[in-house]
């Protein structure tokens, strides 16, 4: 699968990029996984957003790089997902690697903190990243914290 990414901060989105991502992380986290939770969290305007599209110009994958001390002490990646039609094809994998790759260009020095729902823990693991939590209940789905060094 071919696709390109573009980081943008909140005020670079075009609206029909914000339009797609909001539908995106609608799809999935609100009606997908029947979870109904306030996504518009007021830390959107403060971070920076990965867009992966494909060779069609379709939003295929997307996460948020919050800067640290937005919500956690360290940078922390969110609300990364991916459409149903492109799981399993290593969208999500390629996506989180750039994921990954964009913050530490930005936030060199610092660990990496996500808030992982429970049953991607594996995944996540993969990449480094290493529970600092027990599990909790978050709008009805288990989650963990999960951390990635600071590289040495």
């Amino acid at each position: 699968m071919t696709e390109h990414y573009a980081w943008k901060r909140f005020p670079e989105l075009r609206n029909s990029e914000l339009y797609a991502l909001l539908k995106l992380r609608s799809e999935v986290f609100v009606v997908e996984q029947n979870c109904v939770f306030l996504d518009l969290d007021d830390h959107d305007q403060n971070s920076e957003h990965l867009l992966m599209w494909d060779a069609d110009g379709a939003l295929i994958g997307y996460s948020r790089l919050l800067p640290p001390g937005e919500k956690y002490p360290e940078c922390s990646i969110g609300r990364v997902v991916v459409p149903l039609s492109v799981r399993g094809s290593g969208a999500g994998r390629r996506l989180m690697a750039e994921s990954i790759r964009g913050s530490r260009e930005r936030f060199p020095q610092g660990a990496i903190l996500i808030w992982a729902q429970q049953r991607l823990e594996e995944f996540y693991a993969s990449f480094g990243f290493v529970p600092v939590s027990e599990p909790e209940l978050e709008d009805g789905i288990l989650h963990v914290k999960m951390r990635l060094p600071a590289p040495h």
